[in-house]
């Protein structure tokens, strides 16, 4: 009732209870908005949850100063506010996975601090006089801007910076220059943008010089919406994105439905009715390329994204020759958010962590790289699938599931990045502990042959070929004892069944990870003594489970 009396749409399902700091310290130009504000954020808090304190105080920058606060909000600041030691635990405090919110002068502040240039984005360059001017909403499934029409049309103070920040960060909406005087940035001004930074979370928002601005509804929800991202409540991906070419934004041009039911088209939304059919992109076939499209269910509901299927008026054809990444949470785990309907399960923790709960927007990112695919929920990734099936390819149509009448799901923003062809496959030793090498045990190539450490020697039993998610040697696979997840279990060579049990991900620290069961591949007890066991084990970091990988 109290979100609805300030005219801000509450999320989906409540948030945990987090703190916010509001930080509004001037060293220069001081607005006379501060006040109204802090205000509105105080009662964005009161309505939806989480706590405010608001401070002008830099002496709270300190480690523990700053412990409870999930996200720090640089309230029209101006100018340099913190000495060195302050912006020190600052620093500390977005590497440790908390965030930030930049509003409006936030871009006038800390000019010499280059860690501050890059959590803000860009620096204040100029501005005109105050006036009505058209926001285009780039984004409309971040949290901060979801609510908003595709054109924003308000009043405030209108910066130009003194860079694009669009190869930085993901640019949420920009502003269209033609609908005001004093635009200083040409065709593409970025004026809303976040982005993942060092560990924790940036927002940004030019807007917010006028009082007004915070009794405007729009404007409140806008900024609830980037403390939620901040605060790590609301899930979105903020990677830089260039080079994508729209398929679906409000226009069906090139789309066919196959199979009964429809999408309706509102709003640049569309949303399914009736079913079992599919709005297919006929226009064109795709092979390798990086696919983005925004969704959201209503409740407990099913729907899904065709990948490699041939053109036919038949839906059944894309279930029968493609593949689907399933979107429906309450699922069994072959077949729910992320997985590769009936072939692969998601990363089901990772898949959680990242999933924003139905009435909300979330974002794939469905990378094809030849016959590889991963998913990407909300810029993370939740799986990694290599089709093996010589009869199905990823190479094809694509489509979106109307699954049936009760299922309601919608779409926006279906956009498509062609790249150039598979990644390069590469081949040789994979060294791990003491320098010695991944061996195939004697050689062999019966199913179920020990993996071993042992010296290196440069023999095709040590020739591994990353293939995908997979590790090749002697033509079979890097696999785990049947499909097992527990500690101990071992490694094997196995006929490749692009089973998650032959499915490993390399990671930042030089470990290798089997994403079914969580763990890492290990080298048994921290022996370097030719013939160790290989198996897996919860990742830890040590020596015995970093690998270098063949170039």
């Amino acid at each position: 009732m109290v979100a609805a009396s300030l005219g801000v749409t509450a999320p989906a399902t409540a948030d945990t209870p987090y703190d916010v700091l509001v930080f509004s310290r001037t060293a220069g130009f001081r607005h006379d908005s501060i006040a109204a504000g802090t205000q509105a954020i105080r009662d964005l808090g009161t309505a939806n949850g989480f706590t405010v304190t608001a401070t002008e105080d830099p002496a709270v920058f300190t480690a523990t100063g700053l412990a409870p606060y999930e996200a720090v909000v640089f309230l029209n600041t101006t100018g340099d506010v913190l000495n060195a030691t302050q912006q020190t635990a600052f620093e500390n405090h977005i590497r440790s996975g908390k965030g930030y919110v930049g509003v409006h002068a936030a871009a006038d502040t800390e000019y010499d601090w280059p860690f501050y240039g890059e959590l803000v984005g860009a620096y204040f360059a100029s501005h005109p006089a105050i006036q009505a001017a058209n926001v285009k909403v780039e984004d409309r499934a971040h949290a901060a801007t979801a609510h908003l029409p595709q054109t924003w049309n308000r009043t405030d103070e209108w910066y130009n910076y003194r860079t694009n920040v669009r190869s930085t960060a993901h640019v949420l909406a920009t502003l269209d220059e033609s609908s005001y005087s004093g635009g200083g940035m040409g065709a593409d001004h970025p004026h809303v943008w976040c982005k993942p930074f060092s560990g924790g979370r940036s927002f940004y928002t030019g807007g917010g010089h006028t009082a007004a601005s915070y009794t405007d509804s729009a404007f409140r929800a806008h900024l609830l919406g980037g403390i939620r991202y901040a605060a790590g409540q609301a899930k979105a991906d903020c990677r830089p994105e260039v080079g994508y070419t729209p398929l679906y934004n409000g226009s069906t041009a090139g789309w066919s439905q196959a199979g009964p039911g429809a999408f309706t088209n509102t709003d640049a939304t569309l949303t399914s009715t009736g079913g079992m059919g599919l709005f297919w992109y006929s226009a064109k076939q795709f092979t390798s390329y990086s696919l983005k499209l925004d969704w959201r269910l209503a409740g407990d509901d099913n729907t899904g994204v065709f990948l490699g299927f041939p053109p036919s008026s038949d839906p059944w054809s894309a279930v029968n020759n493609g593949y689907e990444v399933q979107i429906d949470a309450t699922d069994a785990a072959d077949r729910t958010t992320g997985a590769v309907y009936t072939f692969k399960s998601a990363d089901v923790a990772a898949r959680d962590a990242a999933l924003n709960p139905p009435g909300a927007w979330n974002t794939f990112e469905l990378l094809v790289e030849g016959e590889r695919l991963r998913v990407y929920l909300n810029g993370v990734q939740i799986n990694d699938f290599v089709n093996a099936d010589p009869v199905r390819s990823l190479a094809g149509h694509i489509g979106l599931q109307n699954h049936g009448t009760g299922d309601d799901a919608s779409f926006r923003n279906v956009r498509i990045k062609e790249l150039g062809g598979p990644p390069p496959v590469t081949s040789g030793p994979v060294r791990g502990l003491a320098g010695k090498c991944l061996d195939v045990s004697g050689a062999a190539t019966a199913d179920g042959t020990k993996i071993q450490l042992w010296t290196c020697n440069g023999s095709g039993a040590q020739n591994w070929t990353r293939e995908g998610s997979t590790f090749r040697a002697l033509g079979k696979c890097l696999d785990v004892a049947g499909g097992a997840t527990a500690n101990g279990t071992k490694a094997q060579l196995w006929t490749c069944n692009g089973s998650g049990a032959q499915n490993w991900t390399p990671q930042a620290d030089g470990s290798i990870r089997n994403p079914q069961s969580g763990r890492c591949l290990d080298v048994s007890q921290n022996s370097s003594a030719d013939g160790q066991q290989i198996h897996i084990w919860d990742c830890h970091g040590g020596a015995n489970q970093k690998w270098v990988l063949p170039a």
